[in-house]
């Protein structure tokens, strides 16, 4: 991960933290209000809140639940799962395909723990090639990649690892790269009010290089620009030199 600040942040003051209760929207610029929060989810899928809520019994009826419809996908290509290697397998990727979607429970205001700050500062802050692992929605495999976020604060900072966060709570779920690129610009407009948010994300699909089309080595780059960024043109084109650098 890579660091460009115009500026410095220093003795910054402590903002008042999200509530418990923020239930809020944001014109994303196609005319559409997006939920930025609700109940504690951002854009929460459902059975999300029941996920994040259960019991650890309940945790362990879901994993086992899980562990036996992988077995079943065992058996249905053609597998034993009674073999020796296959025996755990279940288990195993009940665990990992947990972790993977971790996202579905997490929710903003424990990610930003109220690292949000009020600040003297209005030059660009930009974190960038932050590694990001996600699940293709449509054939749950794997797409990786990097993301770079840049704003503009507003008065208003966040901790610069709170961002590589939300961009991990995001992808962390079953997702499409257009999608969460542009929940993640969303959400820091709503969080910061800044003067404007950027993402850009370049990814590898293994839907794409596997299956398919089967072209490994093609990449997939989306963007979303609000505020200055959307609507200067020379500050989005700063933004795009310094993440190239």
């Amino acid at each position: 991960m890579s660091l460009h600040t115009s500026g410095q942040l220093v003795q910054p003051k402590p903002f008042r933290p999200l509530g418990s209760s923020l239930v809020t929207t944001i014109e994303t610029g196609d005319g559409k209000a997006t939920p930025v929060d609700i109940d504690g989810l951002s854009w929460p899928s459902k059975g999300a809140k029941e996920r994040r809520d259960e019991s650890p019994e309940e945790k362990e009826e879901r994993q086992e639940k899980l562990s036996a419809a992988v077995k079943t996908i065992l058996s249905c290509i053609g597998e034993d799962p009674e073999r020796e290697g296959l025996l755990k397998t279940p288990e195993r990727y009940a665990k990992a395909l947990m972790f993977f979607t971790k996202g579905y429970e997490e929710d903003i205001r424990g990610v930003l723990n109220a690292a949000v700050f009020e600040e003297d500062h209005d030059e660009m802050v930009i974190v960038k090639d932050v590694d990001i692992f996600s699940l293709c929605e449509h054939h749950m495999v794997p797409f990786t990649g990097k993301i770079s976020i840049g704003y503009i604060p507003n008065r208003r900072v966040v901790g610069l690892s709170k961002l590589a966060r939300i961009a991990e709570m995001f992808s962390r779920r079953l997702q499409v790269q257009e999608r969460m690129t542009k929940q993640i610009a969303t959400a820091l407009m709503e969080i910061l009010k800044p003067q404007g948010v950027a993402v850009v994300i370049e990814c590898s699909h293994l839907c794409m290089c596997m299956r398919g089309v089967q072209k490994p080595g093609s990449t997939t780059t989306t963007s979303c620009m609000m505020g200055a960024f959307r609507n200067n043109p020379k500050t989005r084109e700063e933004f795009l030199t310094l993440i190239r650098r």
